[in-house]
């Protein structure tokens, strides 16, 4: 995987005022402007070099040369005859994205997680997908055509008001929260309970995330430690606890973790990692890939753990809002033909590629998503083990089976790919309510700066 450049620093010098204000207006009058916000360095921006070329088995080269959002451009045009204009901008975080448009920045189309999903819904603040974006006889429905069932049915799942998720939202990328170490400095069993991150045995050699959602979920999940051992306990249900007993005990648990932590972190953890400052650290799955290919090629040999005890399902989603898609039924198609042409295979791999997460699109009938995991992860060698990740595909267990290296069974590939016993026990953190919320700030202020009394 490569490192990635903000890409804010060349889009936003090339779009600015494009954050989508409500002054915006279109380049022309034939012009459809669509306006895209998305998390930082969170798709495909090109540039890459000559040697980068994937080469898939079946004579397929991908290589990013322009951005997506450029190939998006021509593509839509090539294909529905008219002209769009991307004005593209970028956020740190789902809360970040939230108080832009508080502030009263207004986009068409953006990308945050299941719970911001989740709270838009709630808030009436989403445009609903087309009836015809899931009708997979549709020529560039690509989406329908390649989200993963299995996925499809975890994000179906949640609702809001009574509608699922899925009505709003296109799911982009997925995965878990775990904990990446060394092995070579931390037992795998310790690595497999968020214990972890409380153990003195490891004292200052682990980080946490400075994110009040995850870390509050890692400390849940050893408050719950007694329930979720309890036989087929209900993860989403005892991983959602945000009860007032919950939060103060949780609360203690936190500020024992971020005690016993080298230090409370977003992002320098996967350097640290690298560098040898910490033994294990807190991270999400993709960070995980990231974190593990560079110590490799730093020397150091990093591996992979989802706590036993259950953990974090996450998804990050694509929705349209209707302050900025305000009933055009031009923008409205823009941005649903966007969501298709980054779920097309040879798109879904240029991203998986450039940010190193991992796609909810699995491909359907097209081969090509498979062939690339095949093409990162796969081994021809005598004593290569079999690797089961038919259920993202199908139901039919065998189908989809990936001979890959013994050592990729706790590394890369595990973290990209869990095994469906592994998401059996992950739940997703949902939206919270509001006294919820409210609770779990008071908590993570006393964390982060000082500690009050707790208040109910």
């Amino acid at each position: 995987m490569k490192k990635l450049i903000l890409i804010t620093t060349v889009i936003a010098l090339l779009l600015t005022g494009c954050q989508g204000t409500k002054s915006a207006t279109p380049v022309s009058d034939d012009i459809v402007t669509l306006r895209i916000a998305n998390c930082e360095e969170y798709i495909d921006e090109g540039g890459w070099d000559a040697d980068e070329t994937i080469k898939l088995s079946d004579g397929q080269r991908i290589r990013g040369v322009d951005s997506l959002i450029s190939d998006y451009e021509k593509w839509y045009r090539e294909k529905y005859g008219k002209r769009v204009k991307v004005l593209y901008s970028t956020y740190g975080t789902n809360e970040d994205l939230y108080n832009q448009m508080t502030l009263g920045n207004t986009f068409d189309l953006v990308c945050p997680s299941e719970y911001m999903i989740m709270k838009l819904m709630r808030e009436k603040r989403l445009e609903p997908l087309s009836r015809n974006f899931y009708k997979r006889n549709e020529l560039y429905n690509y989406y329908a055509k390649g989200i993963s069932p299995y996925l499809y049915k975890r994000m179906h799942s949640l609702t809001e008001g009574g509608r699922p998720l899925t009505d709003y939202a296109a799911g982009y990328m997925w995965g878990t929260l775990g904990t990446v170490y060394d092995p070579k400095k931390v037992d795998k069993a310790d690595a497999s309970s968020f214990e972890i991150y409380l153990d003195p045995k490891y004292k200052k050699r682990i980080t946490i995330k400075d994110s009040v959602r995850d870390t509050y979920f890692a400390g849940l999940a050893i408050d719950k430690e007694k329930e979720l051992a309890m036989p087929s306990p209900d993860y989403s249900r005892l991983l959602n606890d945000t009860s007032a007993r919950t939060v103060s005990m949780v609360e203690d648990i936190i500020t024992d973790m971020r005690e016993n932590a080298y230090s409370m972190e977003t992002d320098t953890a996967k350097q640290d990692l690298v560098t040898r400052k910490v033994d294990a650290s807190l991270q999400w799955s993709g960070d995980g890939v990231y974190s593990i290919d560079q110590a490799w090629e730093a020397g150091r040999r990093l591996c992979y753990a989802v706590p036993e005890e259950g953990s974090n399902l996450w998804f990050d989603g694509w929705v349209m809002l209707k302050d900025g898609i305000s009933g055009s039924s031009d923008r409205k198609q823009a941005a649903e033909a966007f969501l298709n042409f980054i779920s097309r295979p040879d798109s879904v791999v240029r991203n998986m590629y450039y940010i190193g997460y991992t796609s909810v699109i699995t491909g359907g009938r097209d081969a090509t998503i498979l062939d690339y995991i095949k093409y990162m992860y796969g081994s021809d060698k005598k004593n290569a083990v079999e690797y089961d990740i038919s259920y993202l595909f199908d139901d039919k267990k065998g189908s989809h089976i990936i001979r890959t290296d013994k050592d990729q069974l706790d590394r890369q590939l595990y973290a990209a790919y869990p095994t469906e016993d592994v998401l059996a026990r992950c739940a997703v953190m949902k939206c919270f309510s509001d006294p919820a919320n409210r609770r779990i700030s008071r908590m993570w202020t006393n964390v982060r700066c000082y500690r009050f009394p707790w208040e109910s």
